[in-house]
């Protein structure tokens, strides 16, 4: 184990900032429906995300474009924890449990805000959801397989309830309340590195509930359409 020196290695921080925002505004639903011929952000609800990929392509590519905005989410967070796992701050709290979260952050903000697209993205639930995923896989291998279950009741919890923005949100939370735990039961929620990092997990949470703002004023009102993840947008007839 070494400290980590924020006078010499401050720079680091910044790179990883910077990338992992870069990284987020790769977005995937974008691509997929382009390699489909068509532009996902002016069909249906025009949210480049799961559940809008889901309606206009089938269950299977809605499925695809979660995992794969979900691994967006979370791999950047697995390489700082790879890059910082033998380095500790001053008060002996790992340089990962900042790292991780950081970038997963940034990630989420370039997906919801990136500059490859005016600025308008997605609403990151299914980044933030790959971010706690794979943060909980580096606290314990095993929670992988866990919380990949978990993950695996979306669609059915999604269609059953009928509301996919709000199922989505709640489990945005469950999983961010899960990695608090993990963290304030290893370290103690008076250091300052630890705040930090709760921190960013709180604002990546706002952030990802913030996006869902429209939808979160048709649920009050009793106006949110119904959804279902397995249901395909029927075709217009000619």
């Amino acid at each position: 184990m070494h400290t980590f020196n924020f006078a010499t290695d401050w720079w680091q921080f910044v790179v990883m900032v910077v990338a992992s925002y870069f990284i987020g505004c790769f977005n995937f639903a974008v691509i997929i429906s382009k390699l489909k011929k068509k532009d996902i952000t002016k069909i249906g609800s025009g949210n480049p995300g799961t559940m809008n990929m889901s309606r206009e392509f089938g269950a299977w590519v809605g499925i695809m474009t979660f995992f794969l905005d979900a691994f967006k989410g979370g791999i950047p967070a697995v390489i700082s924890y790879f890059i910082y796992r033998e380095t500790v701050f001053s008060t002996g709290v790992p340089v990962y449990y900042v790292t991780r979260v950081l970038c997963g952050l940034c990630v989420v903000i370039g997906h919801v805000f990136p500059v490859t697209m005016r600025f308008k993205g997605g609403k990151g639930v299914a980044s933030t959801i790959g971010l706690m995923w794979m943060c909980l896989g580096t606290e314990n291998p095993w929670l992988l397989l866990v919380a990949l279950g978990v993950i695996a009741t979306m669609p059915i919890v999604i269609t059953l309830a009928k509301y996919g923005s709000l199922c989505s949100l709640l489990y945005v939370a469950a999983f961010a309340v899960w990695q608090i735990i993990l963290v304030l039961t290893s370290y103690p929620a008076t250091d300052g590195f630890v705040i930090w990092t709760l921190m960013m997990i709180f604002a990546t949470v706002a952030l990802v509930w913030a996006a869902h703002h429209k939808n979160l004023v048709r649920i009050f009102a009793g106006e949110e359409h119904a959804t279902s993840f397995f249901k395909k947008k029927k075709k217009k007839a000619n």
